[in-house]
Formats: C-alpha cells, structure tokens, sequence
C-alpha cells in the first residue's frame, strides 16, 4: 500500500480490526502469567492483515533472529551476553501489524521498545529488563515527495539519507533540516527534536513538522486532528515513545540555494585554535542564518607523543564562497578562512561532506541503512549560554586530552532558533542558547574491564566541565539520550517526581505538560522506559 494511500484511507481501523481488537480485550483475563508470551504470539497471529503477520516475526529460534536484532543494534556496549534480548522482533509489514503488537502486548502485559534506527545511545529502543518485544519500523520507511506544495510525508522507519535522496530526485532547490548522520530512523530523530546544519536558518526537524500519523494505546490511528493539538505538540520534541508510536511524519520542505558552500579547516593549539574558539563563541550564535560553524575538538598526537587538542572548524552556508569570505572577513576574520578551503556543490551533496563521505561519492551511498563501523561508545550532552574564557578553555583542553577516543562538538544556535519560543515544542533550548556540546568517547576493547573504564572517564570529565555550562537545571538534548542524568526501571519512572530527575533538563518548564498529556492518552503507561514521560494525574 503507497503511503499516500495509506494516509487517506488509514485513519480509523477497519472493522475486521476492531473487532479482532473487541476478541482479544475479552480474552485478556483468560491468559496464565506462564503462558504470556505465547498468549501474545497467538494473538498477533490471529490479527486480520493484507500480509501474513508470520512474515514480521522473528523469536531467538529462528535463524535469522540475531541477524535482525542487530542490524539496528547501533551500540556495541549492549551486544554483551548479559545485555538481556527481546522475546521477539516484530518487523511490521504494514500498518495493521503495529496496531496488533500495540494491542496484543498490552493484553499480555509485555512491554514494546519501539526501534525505527537503532540510534539510541543508550539503547532503549532495543534492550529492557522486563520482558519485552522490539516493534521495528524499518520496514515501514515509504516517502511521498510533493514538490508542488513543498511537502511530503515519511513513513517512522525511513533514514534521514532516503529521505535527502528522495527530495533532491524531484528538486536540487529543496531540503528538510535533519541530522548529520545519514542512517538515523527518522521516527525517533524527528520526535526527540531533530537537528542538522539548517537549525539556525530554519531550526529543528520538528519546527517543520505540519501532520503525523500515530498509534495509540488502544491502536487507533490518530492524524493531528484526530490527536489533538495537546498530543501533536507532544510528539514534536517529547519523544514519541512516551505516548504511542509514531507511523508517519508530514513535514515542511524549506528552499535552499542551486549551490551551498562548505569548509573543513583544522587549526593547533600552536596555531592559536583556543584564541579562535574564544571568538567563534561570541560570535557564531549572531552570524548570518545562512552560515553554520560547528567546531569539533579531538585529542591527537602532537610533538614527542604528547596528547595535545586540534580543532575542526566545519562550516555550511547557504550560498557561494563569494558571499561567505564576504561575512567572514566582516565578522571572523580570526578564523582566516581562504578561497580554496571552500567546495561549492549542490545542498545534497553536502549531506555527504557532512557524514564525510570523500568529495564526488555518489548520493547513492545515501540510500545505505545499516551502520557498518559499530562501536562501544558513551555520549552526553551540555548546553552553553555564558562564553567560556580562555583560560577556562585550556582546562577543557587539558581534560580532553586525559581520554584515548574521546571528541567534542560545539554546534551553534542563535538564528532561528532564537525566534522561537521555549514552550512553542517540548523542546526548550532556545534563546540565550550559544551553542550545544556533544561529549562523546568510543573504543574498541573488549571485556569487563575496559567499559567501565570509558564510562568512568566521561563522567568525570562531564562532571568537571560542570562550572562552564547550563546549571538548575543542567540541560540536556533528549536526542542524545545519558541514564546518567537520571531514570527509572525498564519499568518507567514511579513517579512525576521521580522522573523530573532527568525530566527537566531534557524539557525545563514544558515537562509539567508533557506529563499531563501522558496522562490523558496513556493514563496507565504502558508506553515507558527508563527515562519515559510519566502521567501525571
């Protein structure tokens, strides 16, 4: 079924649906707690469907279930064999089979981690210590571009690269603003906010996001109207997780140029880099819209093996090297940026610069789902409002330099960001915001030995930086998910109190409200996990 179909024709269940729906509410109480999970595989398989169900299930006994299950694994720190693994993947084929797991799993009282990328950071979407299913969405990844009215609508598990490729095979002048990364599920990247290099000319994914398709609690398919606006502003920077699961998003295109320029320029501490960052911080948040400068520290080798920090300044703009060395010598000229640092090419194929791809691949690789370079990793998030001296810059250097993999990206806000209002979406990082930080370290070693380790120089690291960034709350971006922070079981937070723990530094203010429309679309949480939106009632 074409997704356009889908969306005229899919709003209300069928009445086969209902009443299968109706038989197997009635025959919840007959189920024994031992026979749960065959319950639940009994149920599925008596759900009404174009395609056999069977075909989308995937228990440890088949031979092709480790396969599945880690396709969209993305972090090597829960391939262990302690790391429990899901009773079944659900790999729906069409609507109706995210309907029956929703409803069946409810019955059964098994809990759904719902995986549309695999890009978790803490692996939510696909591990839980309470008996669990995965409902994977990467089958259900339809988009439907119309370029006459600058939208289209994508199904949960199409990546960010399908979705780049299909706008520019009908426009070269059209985009969205998504992440990076080419291969993030688009359901749960959208849903916990969603950004890229067009945040501070047109925001977030979900600042351009006009229609949704969700299922609820009782498998209803609910569009915006039918959700409600309450519902709809949820989902939008909430994490959708937290209320149902999201099948579709219809989003806003924005215009980009015939041509966009981009720079990737390192510079030493030798060199002077701490005098430029000190500088870019007081600046990048007020540059032209047009213009986004992420900086990415990485500690290298340098003279006689000594630790030391390079600094990557990469840069997009939305126009050609004329009219950004024209910006640049006006407002950072100490970034001493020249004509042939700059590669003029199409928006698309910036996409690729960006995920670093060598200039010339073809936009192809976009369409490539699975990542293939997986790794142990730990990441965080911070939040910067007040320039950091140089001084204090020199202390992060040193930090850095104490941690074999570790890297940094400061990413700019400002812009449009600005212009927006913190309780516009649950996402609140807005103005005053200079720039986002992402902490991250991976690393290759094996063992019961080495994951501790990492895991315990970050933390400290993250806990010294603590004096240069956000505090009360010390914000944190959902999309880049830290249990450090705070949360609850696999079982969801117990309480609004409990869960404000890490609520209010993902949502500040707008975690209240998020807790009351849980309240009223999952009053009894069924959708949870550890760091859930919880009711409150």
């Amino acid at each position: 079924m074409s997704l356009l179909k889908m969306k005229q024709n899919s709003i209300f269940p069928t009445v086969s649906i209902l009443v299968f729906f109706l038989i197997s509410i009635s025959r919840s109480a007959t189920a024994s707690p031992d026979s749960y999970f065959d319950s639940f595989l009994n149920c599925l398989l008596q759900s009404p469907s174009d395609q056999s169900v069977s075909k989308a299930i995937f228990t440890p006994s088949n031979s092709s279930f480790q396969s599945i299950y880690e396709a969209y694994a993305n972090n090597l720190r829960f391939w262990t064999p302690e790391t429990p693994k899901p009773l079944a993947v659900i790999t729906a084929l069409e609507d109706v089979h995210v309907q029956a797991t929703v409803v069946c799993a409810k019955k059964n009282n098994i809990q759904i981690r719902i995986r549309s990328g695999g890009h978790d950071y803490e692996g939510l979407s696909y591990v839980s210590f309470v008996p669990f299913v995965i409902l994977d969405m990467f089958n259900l990844r339809a988009i439907d571009v119309d370029i006459a009215s600058e939208t289209a609508w994508v199904q949960a598990g199409a990546t960010t690269g399908e979705l780049y490729y299909r706008i520019a095979e009908k426009s070269d002048v059209h985009a969205f603003p998504a992440g990076v990364c080419t291969t993030l599920g688009t359901g749960g990247h959208f849903s916990g906010g969603g950004y890229g290099t067009l945040i501070r000319k047109y925001g977030l994914s979900i600042d351009n996001i006009i229609d949704a398709q969700l299922i609820d609690v009782n498998g209803r398919i609910l569009d915006r109207k039918l959700m409600g606006e309450d519902l709809f502003w949820a989902i939008r920077g909430g994490g959708g997780a937290s209320f149902g699961v999201i099948l579709s998003w219809k989003i806003k295109l924005v215009p980009v140029p015939p041509k966009v320029t981009v720079f990737n320029v390192a510079r030493t501490l030798k060199q002077g880099a701490t005098d430029v960052v000190y500088k870019w911080q007081q600046v990048a948040s007020k540059l032209d819209k047009d213009l986004f400068i992420r900086i990415m520290p990485q500690v290298v080798n340098g003279d006689n093996g000594q630790k030391t920090v390079n600094i990557a300044f990469i840069g997009h703009f939305l126009g050609q090297t004329d009219g950004l060395l024209e910006l640049l010598n006006r407002d950072f000229p100490e970034l001493g940026l020249q004509r042939n640092d700059c590669i003029e090419m199409k928006w698309i194929e910036s996409t690729l610069f960006w995920f670093g791809f060598p200039n010339g691949t073809s936009i192809d690789v976009l369409l490539q789902r699975v990542v293939k370079n997986k790794s142990l990793s730990k990441n965080k998030s911070d939040y910067v409002r007040k320039v950091i001296s140089k001084e204090d810059l020199e202390t992060i250097w040193k930090l850095m330099t104490e941690i074999e993999g570790f890297r940094m990206q400061f990413n700019p806000y400002g812009g449009r960001m600005e212009e927006i209002q913190e309780s516009e979406t649950p996402f609140p990082h807005r103005a005053g915001v200079i720039f986002k930080i992402q902490h991250s370290v991976s690393w290759t070693q094996e063992g019961n030995q080495a994951t501790p380790k990492y895991l315990s120089l970050i933390r400290n690291f993250y806990n010294s930086i603590a004096p240069y960034v956000t505090s009360q709350p010390r914000e944190s971006f959902l999309n880049y998910r830290d249990l450090d922070i705070g949360g609850g079981s696999s079982n969801g937070a117990t309480s609004f109190d409990d869960a404000a723990v890490y609520g209010f530094k993902y949502f500040k203010g707008n975690f209240k409200r998020l807790a009351l429309v849980k309240a009223m679309v999952d009053p009894d949480n069924f959708f949870k996990n550890e760091q859930s939106v919880p009711p409150l009632k």
